[in-house]
């Protein structure tokens, strides 16, 4: 009898297990209705998010986006293009939880050391080779050099960065699990920031003196954000 009650329980259990809903892994909220075209122009109070659009207002090409049909033509002084596909190009991502960036570079561009403060990042290379690292709390890097249709993923917030190591041009689109993963770079976080963070803070962090840091800001200030 006890080993019939054991099972029942076990039945139970699992059954429930299945049933109940699973937290979900989006770092966003979970949605409350089908979905929630952002609307850009409100001037409601701020919120964690956008307010949505009225769904009777909504229409099929609100969830249609076509701005990765055509390759960067436009390329930073690092040789790297970036097309963001977040909530503020394509509205109709609010509150789903997901977004993507395209990124194209040139021999020898480099996207510069950054972090996605609020996702993970999950990128398929389509084109070329890249030196792909990341570095953890406990400072250890991790790297590897990715090939067209390899796969590498960034937890979240951790320092990253993408080095074209090919002979020709690479690109790569990157997955997130946010609708606005943001985007901070290092080196104008740290040395080009509005106001400027005080030398003696930095000559003290990096062990350098002023006149080091000075330079480095006047370098910093002419890569652009």
């Amino acid at each position: 009898m006890a080993y019939q009650i054991n099972l029942s329980l076990i039945l139970v259990l699992t059954i429930v297990s299945v049933c109940l809903p699973w937290p979900s892994l989006s770092v966003d909220p979970t949605p409350l209705q089908d979905f929630c075209i952002a609307d850009l122009e409100s001037k409601s109070p701020i919120i964690n998010g956008f307010p949505c659009k009225k769904p009777a207002d909504a229409s099929s090409k609100d969830f249609f986006f076509e701005g990765l049909t055509k390759r960067g033509n436009e390329f930073d002084t690092l040789n790297v293009n970036l097309t963001q596909v977040d909530v503020f190009a394509f509205p109709a991502l609010n509150t789903l939880g997901m977004s993507m960036n395209r990124v194209e570079f040139l021999p020898g561009g480099l996207n510069p050391p950054h972090t996605h403060p609020r996702a993970t990042e999950l990128s398929l290379v389509v084109e070329g080779k890249l030196l792909a690292g990341w570095v953890s709390t406990e400072y250890i890097l991790y790297w590897k050099v990715v090939s067209a249709g390899e796969l590498f993923v960034i937890p979240p917030g951790m320092v990253h960065f993408q080095l074209n190591v090919g002979e020709g041009r690479a690109q790569f689109y990157a997955s997130f699990n946010s609708q606005n993963p943001g985007i901070s770079k290092m080196a104008p976080t740290l040395f080009d920031s509005i106001p400027l963070i005080p030398d003696d803070v930095l000559s003290t962090a990096f062990n350098l003196n002023d006149s080091v840091i000075q330079l480095i800001k006047s370098k910093v200030a002419h890569l652009g954000r």
